[in-house]
């Protein structure tokens, strides 16, 4: 016997919308609960691997304690470094960072501190 309900019947379902920002201000809620690192681990240390490379030709070994700490420092930086970038946007007004944002940070935290060397 056939049944009288076909098996191509779909439901037509709607994407869900969100209002504008609120996709990133959840994001941001989520990361800010977290205390993970925001950069991938493998990625960094190729990266602090090619680093090595660059200044001492010789093949150079790092404890992974190392590269941990190195890891939080750098992420810290970073966050800091883009709060104070986002200050400055929202000073000027603006909703949008631009790269004259983050020239402003560098420029107003001075000579000495270290990225600026």
């Amino acid at each position: 016997m056939k049944s009288n309900v076909t098996e191509n019947t779909e439901v037509s379902r709607r994407t869900r919308r969100f209002k504008n920002g609120a996709k990133a201000l959840k994001e941001i809620r989520s990361l800010q609960r977290t205390t993970d690192h925001l950069i991938p681990k493998a990625s960094f240390c190729r990266v602090v691997r090619e680093i090595l490379i660059n200044f001492s030709h010789v093949q150079q070994q790092i404890q992974s304690s190392a590269l941990e700490a190195l890891q939080e420092a750098a992420e810290m930086y970073l966050v800091q470094f883009f709060e104070d970038s986002m200050l400055c946007c929202l000073h000027s007004k603006r909703v949008t960072l631009m790269p004259q944002d983050c020239h402003l940070v560098r420029r107003l935290r001075g000579p000495d501190e270290v990225a600026n060397k």
